[in-house]
Order: C-alpha cells, then structure tokens, then sequence
C-alpha cells in the first residue's frame, strides 16, 4: 500500500523538480544580465543560445534517425518517440533561427553605435 502511494507521487515530484530547474535555467540566461547599450554581450548571448539550440538539434538529429533505422526496438511506443522528436526537432529549428536573427541584429546594432562614437570623436577633434 505504501508503494503504490510512492509511485503515485514520484511522477508529481519529478515535475516539480524540473518546473523548478527550468525556471532557473531560463533566469541565469537573460540577455539583461549584459550592460544596458553592450550589444556586443547580448549578440554573444544570444549566439550562445543558438550553439545550445544547435547542439539540442543534431542530438535530437541522431536520436530520429535512430527511431527511423530501427523502428522495431520500440513497438508501439515508437511512433509517439518519433512524433515528439521531429516536434523538437521543429522546436530547436525555430529557436536557433531566432537567435541567429537576434545576435546579427544587436552586432548590427553594435556596430552602429561604433560607428555614431567614431563620427562623435572625430567631429569633437575637428573643432579643435
């Protein structure tokens, strides 16, 4: 009896826990953390978070080819495997484009402001 009510609560547990981890995971990864106006930390954020989604791509990658090659190691489990892997594997595709599009904007962005600094500095030295 006290079995089945451990079994019962281990699954409620586990959720807890991995609400709990991500949370964490997603406030130590905030681009704000960089100085206000330092486009160049947020462009390296966010390109950290395109290797990430990068490197989640491939490995969901091998894991389908894996499903596909080998379908019968799985049984009827094997189409919901594959299901859920190729809706990641959309998922990380869709993440990485994003972040891709937003460290070339703020290294854009960077760069412009360099550029306004340089104008400023020359503009500053031509009147003396």
């Amino acid at each position: 009896m006290k079995a089945l009510k451990l079994s019962s609560q281990l699954p409620l547990a586990a959720f807890i826990a991995l609400v709990f981890f991500a949370q964490i995971n997603s406030a130590s990864a905030s681009p704000t953390d960089a100085v206000s106006g330092d486009h160049n930390a947020v462009a390296r954020h966010y390109e950290n978070l395109a290797n990430d989604a990068k490197t989640r791509l491939q490995e969901n990658r091998a894991i389908l080819a894996e499903y596909e090659a080998h379908p019968y190691y799985y049984g009827r489990q094997g189409q919901d495997l594959l299901s859920h892997t190729t809706a990641n594997i959309r998922e990380y595709e869709k993440a990485l484009q994003e972040n891709l599009s937003n460290a070339n904007l703020h290294k854009r962005m960077a760069a412009e402001s360099n550029q306004r600094v340089n104008k400023a500095a020359i503009n500053s030295n031509h009147k003396l």
